[in-house]
């Protein structure tokens, strides 16, 4: 395992019951399916963003279903991956909000070494079955990593994108922090409260008036 202050939260939820339930069930359906993002990338969202480091968390739902698209950090897909609809409608905000160009790849990492986490509700998914591992721990799982992050008391901004994130909200009690939310960037919903949200702006005003460094959010080529 990568060495960062998440290993010791990591390897303590490791332990418990229901991980060791979830991590059989994982284990079996890696074995026997098609499964996503591959196994080193599971936990790439953990690896990329230290836990101090967070300033701004983006919550997703499951990883992107298809091939090569899923590497671990939510609505993100490497380079030389046709950009998915939700994330482009995510690059049609940003340019509404701030100006900057739409990216012309997905590749999300410049945002997860400034701090922000990506971190989708659950971490696998089999290929072509959306919300195929719901329901089987990970939800378990990272609920207890919004409550230790929500315990911090270094202000940060919880972004939440549609229901499922929004869900959420019940366990961001901490008055430091701030919570966005809007619709999820789907096509089907982005047109029904997502666009002209103007959560970049807002996210860097909440990070500059607490003494922090605002997000680059563009995307270089």
């Amino acid at each position: 395992m990568f060495k960062n202050e998440w290993t010791p939260f990591l390897k303590e939820e490791f332990e418990k019951d229901y991980f060791k339930r979830l991590s059989a069930f994982i284990h079996e359906e890696y074995e026997h399916k098609k499964i996503y993002p591959i196994k080193q990338n599971v936990f790439a969202a953990f690896e990329n963003t230290d836990f101090s480091d967070v300033k701004v968390v983006i919550l997703g739902q499951d990883p992107y279903h298809q091939p090569n698209q899923a590497h671990g950090m939510c609505f993100s897909v490497q380079k030389g991956v046709a950009i998915p609809p939700s994330l482009l409608n995510i690059y049609k905000e940003l340019y509404n909000d701030l100006g900057y160009p739409i990216a012309k790849h997905g590749y999300l990492m410049s945002w997860a070494k400034q701090g922000v986490f990506l971190l989708n509700t659950i971490l696998t998914v089999e290929d072509s079955k959306p919300l195929s591992h719901k329901g089987k721990g990970w939800e378990i799982f990272t609920d207890e990593v919004i409550r230790k992050l929500n315990r911090r008391e270094k202000p940060m901004v919880f972004i939440l994108w549609g229901r499922n994130a929004r869900d959420k909200k019940v366990l961001i009690t901490n008055p430091n922090h701030l919570i966005l939310e809007a619709s999820h960037p789907s096509p089907l919903s982005a047109h029904t409260g997502f666009f002209q949200t103007k959560p970049f702006s807002k996210c860097n005003q909440f990070l500059e008036a607490h003494h922090q460094a605002p997000v680059m959010w563009k995307i270089e080529d």
